[in-house]
């Protein structure tokens, strides 16, 4: 069974917002969504072009002075009920992590433990530092985006994010001791 594309219902999901450009979809995306789903810059618009021929958006072409034709995209009545069957659907699977830490860690008798420590440490300042985006994030979404309707979502998202990063920053802690 081919596996499902999600990526269309991200895009259509992001058309409820107030993303209607190939530019603000992309920068929303990089902004929130690359946080826990990756959707590259040369998907987005092939997928926008299949949203339009299956019927779930539209487009249209709008002049700018001096620029070439902006396209502004918006979510059809039939693209929102797809949205919303997939959204009520139950959860397929868990979510495999590629994480390249611990695949290094599973393989560490094959390095000194020295090295195996440094790669913690690294690993540990990287999630350090992801939290403080996440912090940032959230105090934007709270000063920022609190009227929206999609606030109080982006803000459990979010926490979802904070809360397993800082279980990476107590694992790191645990594994440097178990390895001390």
């Amino acid at each position: 069974m081919a596996k499902e594309n999600y990526t269309q219902y991200a895009l259509l999901g992001l058309l409820t917002t107030d993303c209607r450009t190939g530019y603000a979809i992309k920068r929303m995306i990089d902004n929130s969504l690359n946080h826990f789903w990756k959707i590259s810059y040369g998907q987005i618009y092939p997928m926008l072009k299949l949203l339009v021929e299956k019927g779930y958006a539209t487009v249209e072409d709008l002049a700018q002075d001096g620029k070439p034709d902006k396209k502004e995209y918006s979510i059809t009545p039939k693209g929102e009920q797809v949205l919303k069957d997939w959204i009520k659907q139950p959860i397929s699977d868990l979510p495999v992590e590629k994480n390249e830490v611990l695949l290094k860690l599973f393989f560490g008798r094959h390095q000194d433990t020295v090295t195996t420590l440094h790669q913690l440490d690294a690993y540990k300042e990287k999630l350090i530092q992801r939290r403080e985006t996440y912090e940032n994030i959230r105090r934007m979404i709270e000063t920022q985006s609190h009227d929206k309707k999609d606030a109080p979502f982006w803000l459990l998202t979010l926490d979802y994010g904070l809360r397993t990063t800082q279980a990476a920053i107590d694992w790191c802690t645990a594994a440097k001791k178990t390895l001390s």
